[in-house]
């Protein structure tokens, strides 16, 4: 398929979602020190260009499952940060109605499916939806993200091993931090490559990706979604990033070699798309600065929204527990 080419409007498009992601996770990380959140919270800062480069170009009726690590995931699938920093603060405007917190959202307005806290929990369930797709003969696809650690899950196995036997439509997108929570990759798998490394066993293609480039991301995704979207079943994607923060807020990274976090961020995604930008002349420094400030209003509109919104109803507590059908 043909190289996308990367245009001004493209450029503001995904260049903004990302800074839209940093700065909301940079604000939920005050918010929760103001004791307005409650729980903990696991936070997706350095690993945007997955997010934006994988969900860009989606389709609305196309399907995502996130992580624990959601907030990034459910922005670029066009969640509002409204609705988001409210459920962060356990309002009833917020996406889950206040009862999910900062791990477990999702809209199923737009097909995202709620969060799953459970390490590769939402590997089978994305693939199911997947099956339900292709049982209906829709053309829609599901993406489903997770971590190197899950990748060592015997739900990732069961999954990819029935998808790839009844070519079902979705694309297993590894998010390959190096850490499953404060267990280095190395310590943990045989392999170097946990997701990409096993798709042969499964007679799946796989592409392993740097993380880091919205572009090199973004195109991979393009090449498996249209596989998918033909009938000719699943793909894993392994991206190559890096978290920022620890695996939780009270995670003080002591695991880490020293000096990596500090190599890590000369290669920041938002850094490396901002360079490529200014170098191919498409925005200039004061376009992306108001751009900036733009998305930074934004984000204090939405903090003030969900400050004020009302906490549920104590009546609500035994709403949605079970699926009741729509009337």
């Amino acid at each position: 398929m043909a190289k996308k080419v990367l245009t001004k409007d493209r450029a503001i498009g995904m260049y903004r979602m990302m800074y839209l992601i940093r700065k909301c996770e940079e604000t939920a990380y005050f918010l929760f020190l103001e004791g307005l959140m409650h729980g903990t919270m696991h936070q997706y800062t350095g690993e945007e260009a997955c997010a934006v480069g994988v969900l860009y170009d989606l389709r609305k009726d196309d399907y995502m499952a996130s992580t624990h690590r959601p907030t990034g995931h459910n922005l670029a699938k066009g969640v509002s940060p409204k609705k988001i920093f409210a459920e962060m603060l356990g309002k009833a405007a917020g996406c889950c109605k206040g009862k999910g917190g900062q791990m477990h959202i999702g809209d199923y307005d737009l097909h995202v499916i709620t969060s799953n806290a459970i390490v590769g929990g939402n590997i089978p369930i994305s693939t199911g939806i997947a099956l339900g797709l292709k049982m209906k003969k829709l053309d829609n696809v599901v993406i489903c993200f997770f971590g190197d650690g899950a990748a060592q899950e015997g739900s990732f196995h069961e999954s990819v091993n029935i998808a790839s036997l009844w070519k079902l439509p979705v694309i297993y997108v590894c998010e390959n931090n190096l850490y499953g929570a404060n267990t280095s990759i190395e310590l943990a798998s045989a392999i170097k490559d946990p997701a990409a490394g096993r798709a042969a066993g499964y007679n799946i293609p796989a592409e392993i990706v740097d993380g880091n480039d919205v572009l090199a991301v973004n195109e991979a995704t393009a090449r498996a979604v249209l596989r998918a979207r033909k009938g000719d079943g699943p793909t894993i994607l392994e991206l190559k990033t890096y978290r920022h923060g620890g695996h939780s807020r009270n995670d003080a990274c002591g695991y880490r070699p020293k000096g990596e976090l500090e190599e890590w961020k000369k290669r920041d995604p938002l850094l490396l798309f901002k360079n490529k930008i200014l170098k191919e002349k498409l925005l200039t420094e004061k376009e992306l600065k108001q751009l900036e400030s733009d998305v930074e209003k934004e984000i204090e509109e939405a903090v003030e929204f969900a400050k004020a919104a009302p906490f549920p109803e104590v009546e609500s507590v035994f709403d949605d527990v079970y699926w009741e059908e729509r009337r």
